[in-house]
């Protein structure tokens, strides 16, 4: 039986690379407790502390976040936020057919959609410098514009994947956010719309400025959910 306490615990960056701008995994964490108005604890971890065996044990690549609720260990990102979405409501549909979609654009975002944009990072930060580079782009934005064709054409003029807002969105819109300041998504007018629309949403808004009070050291309660004191309905 698991041993649910108060509040789970996720890890996070002690000092993120992406300077506050939410594309550190744990944001997509933070998103869906918000959404299901799951009070939450942060950790942060140091580069150095996440290689070292205590974290390891954890997470056995040295790589954040991790979620500990009572005797449960989670890593991976996707398998924190489904198991999120199935023990709260909010993020899954009742329907059974309707949950097992919203599941699989879980895995669509993670499987299919992120790791082109995981390899365009990679070829810009580490091989820009390569007589090779412009080529090597060319060809890996060109596999990624057609996976942002299908998802456009998928999506249509409708406001989310599949009926009401799930977890399949929350995951696909924080995967499609790492192409901020490509110009790439610009060239869909229909996913730029939706992933304003996710942004928009009060859950997002509160988990982004959690995570950022976190990075600026602004506040003393960067350990803590910002719906602790959230006295508004969910939406």
């Amino acid at each position: 039986m698991m041993n649910l306490q108060a509040k789970p615990v996720i890890t996070v960056f002690e000092h993120s690379p992406d300077e506050g701008k939410g594309m550190a995994r744990d944001m997509r964490v933070r998103w869906a407790l918000e959404e299901v108005g799951q009070r939450y604890d942060v950790r942060p971890v140091s580069f150095a502390s996440m290689k070292e065996a205590a974290h390891r044990s954890h997470q056995p690549f040295g790589q954040i976040p991790t979620y500990e609720d009572g005797d449960l260990i989670l890593f991976e990102s996707g398998a924190i936020v489904l198991h999120i979405a199935n023990h709260h409501t909010g993020l899954l549909p009742q329907d059974a057919d309707a949950r097992a979609r919203a599941t699989s654009w879980v895995f669509a975002a993670l499987s299919t959609i992120e790791p082109p944009i995981v390899e365009r990072e990679v070829v810009e930060y580490c091989e820009r410098e390569e007589s090779w580079f412009e080529q090597r782009m060319s060809s890996v934005d060109d596999r990624l514009r057609n996976r942002l064709k299908d998802l456009s054409h998928r999506l249509g003029e409708a406001d989310w994947l599949d009926g009401a807002f799930s977890v399949g969105d929350l995951m696909t819109i924080d995967v499609l956010r790492r192409l901020a300041g490509s110009g790439l998504l610009e060239e869909f007018a229909n996913l730029l719309t939706y992933v304003a629309r996710g942004e928009a949403r009060p859950a997002f808004k509160r988990a982004f400025n959690a995570q950022l009070a976190c990075f600026n050291a602004a506040s003393t309660d960067c350990n803590q959910s910002p719906i602790a004191n959230h006295k508004e309905s969910m939406k």
